[in-house]
C-alpha cells in the first residue's frame, strides 16, 4: 500500500519533471551558461588580485566549486517553478485528489529536482581541468554525492516556498532575494579569511557554505584550508542536517490541511 500511494507516484512525478526539463532546452542552456559567464568574467577580473590565506591564489580554481554549487542552486530551485505552473494548469489539483500521499508528492518533486540539478552540475564539472583541477573517478563520485545532498536540500527549500505561492513572478522575486546572497555569502565568491568579523558569522550560519566546502574537499582543490572553509566532517554533518530539516519543513507545508488547491 505504501509503495502504491507513495513510491510509485513519486517515481512518476520525478520522471515527469525530468522529461519536461529536457524538452525545454532554454532551461538547460540558461542554467549552464549564466554560471559559466560568472566564472569566466569574475575569474578574469579578480585573478591577479586574489589572495587567500595570506598569499596569492588561483581565483579560477578557487571559484570553480562555488560555480558548480551555483549551477545546482539555480537548477534545483527553479525546478520547483513547476509547482505553481501545475497548480495554475489544474494538474496539481488532480494529483491532490488522487490516492497519493503528500510524502509521495514531496519525494517526487525532490527526486526530479535532484536528477536535473546533478545532471547539470556534472556537465559543468567536466570543465574542471580548465580551472587546473585534476579529476579522478573517486573525486567525481565524491562530488556527485555532494551534489545530490545539496540538490535535495535546495529543492526541498524551493518546494517549501513555492507551495503557498500563487504566481511564478512572486516566487521568482522571493527566490532571487535569497538566492544570490545565499551564494555570495557561502565562500563561493570570496574566502572566509580576510572577511569582516560579522560577515564571517553570517557565512558560517549559511548552510550553503558547508556544501561549497564539501565540494572543495571532494575535488581536492587545496584551497579549503587556506580559505578558512569548514572541515569535511563538519561540512558533511551540517549539509546532511540541512537536507533533513528542509525535507521535514517541505513535508509539513505540503501536508498542511485546509489549503484550497
Amino acid at each position: 500500500m505504501t509503495m502504491t500511494r507513495t513510491l510509485l507516484p513519486a517515481w512518476s512525478l520525478a520522471q515527469r519533471e525530468v522529461v519536461r526539463f529536457l524538452r525545454q532546452r532554454n532551461r538547460v542552456v540558461g542554467a549552464l551558461l549564466q554560471p559559466a559567464l560568472f566564472w569566466a568574467l569574475f575569474g578574469a577580473g579578480f585573478h591577479r588580485g586574489f589572495q587567500v590565506g595570506g598569499g596569492e591564489g588561483d581565483y579560477l580554481k578557487y571559484m570553480f566549486p562555488g560555480t558548480v554549487a551555483l549551477v545546482v542552486l539555480f537548477t534545483a530551485i527553479f525546478s520547483t517553478f513547476s509547482i505553481i505552473e501545475d497548480r495554475n494548469a489544474g494538474f496539481l489539483q488532480s494529483v491532490l485528489a488522487a490516492p497519493v500521499t503528500r510524502s509521495g508528492i514531496v519525494l517526487g518533486k525532490i527526486g526530479g529536482g535532484v536528477a536535473i540539478a546533478v545532471f547539470q552540475g556534472l556537465l559543468f564539472l567536466a570543465l574542471a581541468p580548465i580551472a587546473g583541477i585534476s579529476l579522478s573517478v573517486g573525486s567525481v563520485l565524491a562530488a556527485a554525492g555532494v551534489l545530490v545532498l545539496m540538490a535535495a536540500s535546495l529543492t526541498a527549500l524551493g518546494i517549501a516556498i513555492a507551495w503557498p505561492m500563487e504566481s511564478v513572478q512572486g516566487f521568482h522575486a522571493v527566490m532571487m532575494l535569497f538566492l544570490m546572497p545565499m551564494w555570495l555569502l557561502s565562500g563561493a565568491f570570496f574566502p572566509f579569511t580576510g572577511a569582516a568579523g560579522w560577515l564571517v558569522v553570517v557565512m558560517r550560519a549559511n548552510p550553503l557554505s558547508y556544501g561549497v566546502a564539501l565540494l572543495h574537499h571532494a575535488l581536492g582543490t587545496g584551497e579549503a584550508e587556506r580559505a578558512g572553509l569548514p572541515d569535511p566532517v563538519t561540512a558533511l554533518a551540517v549539509s546532511a542536517g540541512f537536507a533533513g530539516l528542509m525535507f521535514v519543513i517541505a513535508q509539513f507545508i505540503v501536508g498542511r490541511p485546509g489549503r484550497k488547491d
